[in-house]
């Protein structure tokens, strides 16, 4: 998997504002910013992003991911 299509898939699941991926194939990091986080712990946060991916971390096509969640807001104030 590239960085182009893992960002594809984040982006067709999820409402983004702001979406940054890299990694080496396997290992990925991204930082996500959606209004869909709105009023959301990081875990629900997290969870939302999982599934978006579906069971593309189920079958260890993207193996480890580690993320960034923002609103819009706190996006614009970091």
């Amino acid at each position: 998997m590239t960085d182009q299509e893992l960002h594809q898939i984040i982006a067709a699941g999820l409402d983004c504002s702001h979406l940054e991926v890299s990694g080496d194939g396997r290992h990925w990091t991204a930082v996500i910013v959606s209004p869909a986080f709105e009023g959301l712990r990081a875990i629900a946060r997290h969870q939302k992003v999982y599934a978006a991916l579906g069971q593309r971390m189920a079958t260890d096509e993207v193996h480890a991911l580690s993320m960034r969640t923002l609103t819009p807001a706190e996006w614009a104030s970091a």
